[in-house]
C-alpha cells in the first residue's frame, strides 16, 4: 500500500514527535492514502513543501485500531486523544477531522456543543483519510520511496 506525508522537508526516517497540541489519534507519525490531502498538509503554511511517498507493509503482530467513518466511537475517541489521554495502538486509521472539522470536534470536547449539534454540523464534510503510527515497531513498516518538492499555486 502506498501512503504519503506532506511536511516542511523530506522524511526518509520517520519518527514520533510529541508536539504542541495533540493530534486526532494523539502523537504519531500521520500519513494519508489521499495524495491531494498530503500536499494540502506541506503547502498549507506558505505554498511549498514536500510530498513524502512511503510503502507501507501491514503487520499482524501490531495492535491496529481502523475506523471506516465518522462514527459515534471516533468522535470519542478523537475527543479522548485531544484531550492528551494515551491510547495502546501502534496504528490508528480512519477520517480526519479537517479544520472544519477539527473547530466542530474542539467545541464538543470544550462543552460547547453538543454532540447531537457536532454531527449535523459534520454530515456535509467531504471525505478524508489518516494513518497514524505510534510506535517504533508500528513505524518500521513503512519504506520511503521517495520525496518531491510541491508547489500550490493558490
Amino acid at each position: 500500500m502506498i501512503l504519503y506525508h506532506g511536511s516542511k522537508a523530506i522524511i526518509e526516517s520517520p519518527e514520533i514527535r510529541i508536539q504542541k497540541y495533540n493530534k486526532d489519534f494523539y502523537f504519531g507519525f500521520y500519513c494519508t492514502l489521499l495524495p491531494e490531502q498530503a500536499v494540502r498538509w506541506a503547502a498549507r503554511f506558505d505554498g511549498v513543501g514536500y510530498l513524502n511517498v512511503y510503502c507501507y507493509t501491514p503487520d499482524d503482530r501490531l495492535r491496529v485500531k481502523r475506523f471506516a467513518d465518522m462514527s459515534e466511537e471516533w468522535l470519542d475517541f478523537i475527543a479522548s486523544c485531544r484531550l492528551g489521554y494515551p491510547h495502546d495502538y501502534d496504528i490508528v486509521e480512519g477520517p480526519m477531522a479537517n479544520d472544519t472539522i477539527f473547530n466542530y470536534v474542539q467545541n464538543f470536547v470544550d462543552g460547547k456543543i453538543s454532540r447531537e449539534a457536532f454531527w449535523e454540523l459534520a454530515k456535509f464534510k467531504y471525505p478524508t483519510h489518516q494513518i497514524s503510527f505510534h510506535t517504533a515497531r508500528a513505524l518500521t513498516t513503512l519504506s520511503f520511496v521517495k520525496g518531491s518538492e510541491i508547489r500550490d499555486e493558490k
